[in-house]
C-alpha cells in the first residue's frame, strides 16, 4: 500500500516596494494630520480653521515625502545600475575571475568536487544567469525592493493623503472636543490596523507592531494637544 504525501504550501512573505510605500506615506499622513487637528483643536479654534491648517499640512506633506521618495529610489536604482555594469565589464573582461567568484558561491552551499564543476559550468554558460547570480548571490541586490522611483512616489503621495484624510474628516461634521476624539480614536485605530499589517508581512508580532504604531500615534497627538492647549492659554492663538 503506497502512501502519497500530502502536497505540502509554503506561504512565503516577499519585501515589497508597495507595502513599504504604502505603510510609510500612510503612517506619516496620518500622524502628520493628526498632530496638526491635535494642536490646533488644542487651541479651541474654529473647524473650518483645523480643517484649512491641516489639509494644507497634509498636501505639502505628501508632495514632500513624494519627491524625498522619487530622489531616494533614483539613487538606489543608479546604484543598482552601476552595479550592474560593472559586473557586465568583469564577465566581459575578467570572466575566470568572475567564474571564480561564482565557484567559491557555491562552495560555501557545500558542493565540490564534479558537482560543483557542472553548476559552475551551468551557470556561467548563460550570461542572463551568470549575471543574475552575481547580482542577487554576491551583491544582494533587487530591483523589486527598491522599486521604480516614479510610482513610488505616487504611491507614497497616495498613501499620504489617505492617512492624511482620516484625522479631518470628523471636523467636517462637528466642531469642539467631539471631533477632537473621534478624530484621535480612528487615527489610533487606523495607525494599529497598519501596524499590525506590517508585522504580519515581516512575521512578527502584529499585537506588538500594532502598539507602537498607535504608541507613536498617541505621542504625536499629545504633543500637538500640549502645544496647541498651551499657545490658547497665553492668547497667542485665538478662536
Amino acid at each position: 500500500m503506497s502512501t502519497i504525501e500530502p502536497r505540502h504550501e509554503e506561504i512565503h512573505q516577499k519585501e515589497s516596494s508597495s507595502i513599504r510605500d504604502f505603510v510609510f506615506g500612510f503612517g506619516d499622513g496620518i500622524n502628520t494630520s493628526l498632530g496638526i487637528v491635535a494642536g490646533v483643536g488644542g487651541a479651541e479654534v474654529a473647524s473650518n480653521i483645523i480643517i484649512l491648517a491641516a489639509i494644507v499640512a497634509m498636501f505639502t506633506g505628501a508632495k514632500a515625502m513624494a519627491v524625498q521618495n522619487y530622489l531616494a529610489v533614483k539613487s538606489q536604482r543608479q546604484i543598482l545600475n552601476s552595479e550592474i555594469e560593472r559586473e557586465k565589464w568583469e564577465m566581459d573582461n575578467v570572466p575566470e575571475a568572475e567564474r571564480r567568484e561564482i565557484e567559491d558561491i557555491y562552495k560555501a552551499k557545500g558542493f565540490s568536487g564534479e558537482e560543483l564543476k557542472r553548476i559552475v559550468d551551468k551557470v556561467t554558460s548563460d550570461k542572463k544567469v551568470w549575471l543574475d547570480t552575481m547580482l542577487t548571490e554576491e551583491l544582494k541586490l533587487n530591483f523589486d525592493i527598491v522599486g521604480s522611483p516614479l510610482k513610488s512616489a505616487f504611491r507614497m503621495f497616495g498613501a499620504f493623503l489617505v492617512g492624511g484624510i482620516l484625522p479631518i474628516i470628523p471636523y467636517f461634521f462637528a466642531s469642539g472636543y467631539i471631533p477632537l476624539g473621534v478624530a484621535i480614536g480612528t487615527s489610533l485605530a487606523a495607525s494599529f490596523a497598519i501596524g499590525a499589517m506590517k508585522s504580519k508581512i515581516a512575521n512578527t508580532s502584529m499585537l506588538r507592531g500594532g502598539l507602537e504604531m498607535a504608541g507613536l500615534g498617541t505621542g504625536i497627538a499629545m504633543v500637538g494637544y500640549g502645544i496647541g492647549s498651551e499657545l490658547g492659554s497665553i492668547g497667542i492663538i485665538r478662536s
